[in-house]
C-alpha cells in the first residue's frame, strides 16, 4: 500500500481510502500513513492555534497568507537543487517572513511591501517550475496540500517546530502580547519589542511551513486565522482564543482525515470546508459587539495586569 501510496499522490492516497474502508473502515484508519496524518494534524493544530491568535493581534492576516506563497519558490529551488522541498518551503518561508517584517510595522507600508515581496516570489516560483522536470506532482501538493504523504521523519521535524514555536509563544507571550497591542508604551517600558516582532515572525513562518502540507499554500487562511477569528468572536480572554482555536483545528482536520475514507475528495477541501462551516455556523449567535470591537483593548489590559 505505501508504494502505491508514494507512486499515486494525492489521487492515489483517496483511491486506497474508498475502495478499502468499505471492507475494513478501522484497518484503513490505523493504516501508517494515516496514523502519521492524524499526528502531523495535531502538531501543527496546537501551533496553528497559538500562533493565530497572535496573528489577529498583531493584524497580520495578509502577512499569513503572503508567506505560504513565498514559500513556494524555496520548495521547487530545492527540488531543482536536489534537496528536500520541505526544508526549501520552511526556507522560503523564513526568509519571506524576515522580509516583511523588515518593512517596519506601519500597517499601510506593511501591506505595500507584502503585495510587492509575495508578487516577486510568485514569480520566481513559476520560473524554478517551468526550469524543472516533473514537478507536477510536487507543485500539487504544496498548492493543495497533502497531509496523506506525511513520513515519519518529517512527523518528528514537526514535532520540533511544534515544540520550539511552543516554547517560545509560553515563554514571551505576555511581553509579546503587551508589544503587539501597544508597541510604543511597551518599548518605554524597556521590552525588547524589535526581537520580539522578529522572533514572531519566525514562529509564525515556521508554523506556516509545516501547515502548507495539510492545507497547501492556497487554503493556509483556513487553518492559521479561521479558527482564531472564530474562537475571538465569543471572548476576549487570550488562554480561551487559543484553547477554542485549536479545538476548532483539530475537529476539522481529524474529522477532515476520517471523512475522506469515505468519499474521494482531497483531505484539504474537507478540512478547509469544515473550519469555514464552523466560522460560518459562529455567526448563528450573535457575539457580543464589545467581544469583537475590543478585543484588542483587553488584551492591553490584560497583558498589563500581569
Amino acid at each position: 500500500m505505501s508504494t502505491l501510496l508514494n507512486a499515486s499522490g494525492v489521487q492515489g492516497h483517496l483511491a486506497v481510502l474508498v475502495d478499502s474502508f468499505e471492507s475494513s473502515p478501522w484497518q484503513v484508519l490505523t493504516s501508517p500513513f494515516m496514523v502519521n496524518a492524524f499526528i502531523a494534524g495535531a502538531l501543527i493544530a496546537f501551533a496553528a492555534c497559538a500562533v493565530g491568535y497572535f496573528v489577529l493581534l498583531r493584524d497580520l492576516p495578509f502577512a499569513t497568507h503572503s508567506v505560504a506563497h513565498i514559500g513556494f519558490p524555496g520548495a521547487t529551488l530545492a527540488v531543482l537543487l536536489g534537496a528536500s522541498p520541505v526544508v526549501g518551503l520552511i526556507a522560503g518561508c523564513v526568509a519571506g517572513g524576515l522580509a516583511i517584517g523588515a518593512f517596519g510595522n506601519r500597517l499601510g507600508d506593511r501591506e505595500i511591501a507584502t503585495g510587492t515581496i509575495l508578487a516577486f516570489a510568485s514569480g520566481l516560483g513559476i520560473l524554478f517550475t517551468s526550469v524543472g522536470t516533473g514537478q507536477s506532482g510536487m507543485v500539487t501538493n504544496i498548492l493543495f496540500g497533502n497531509i496523506l504523504a506525511v513520513t515519519s521523519e518529517q512527523l518528528w521535524l514537526f514535532m520540533g517546530i511544534a515544540i520550539v514555536v511552543l516554547a517560545f509563544l509560553a515563554i514571551t507571550g505576555r511581553k509579546l502580547m503587551f508589544a503587539s497591542v501597544d508597541p510604543v508604551v511597551a518599548q518605554s517600558r524597556g521590552l525588547p519589542v524589535a526581537w520580539l516582532s522578529v522572533g514572531f515572525l519566525i514562529a509564525m513562518s515556521l508554523v506556516i511551513a509545516i501547515s502548507v502540507t495539510i492545507v497547501g499554500v492556497l487554503l493556509i487562511f483556513a487553518l492559521l486565522v479561521t479558527p482564531a477569528a472564530t474562537a475571538s468572536r465569543f471572548t476576549t480572554r487570550p488562554g480561551f482564543i487559543v484553547g477554542i482555536a485549536g479545538g476548532i483545528a483539530l475537529v476539522s482536520i481529524w474529522a477532515g482525515l476520517v471523512a475522506s475514507a469515505f468519499v474521494p475528495w482531497p483531505p484539504s477541501f474537507i478540512i478547509t470546508t469544515i473550519a469555514c462551516a464552523i466560522w460560518a455556523l459562529s455567526f448563528l449567535k450573535k457575539a457580543d459587539t464589545r467581544v469583537i470591537d475590543d478585543h484588542k483593548n483587553d488584551a492591553a489590559i490584560h497583558a498589563r495586569e500581569h
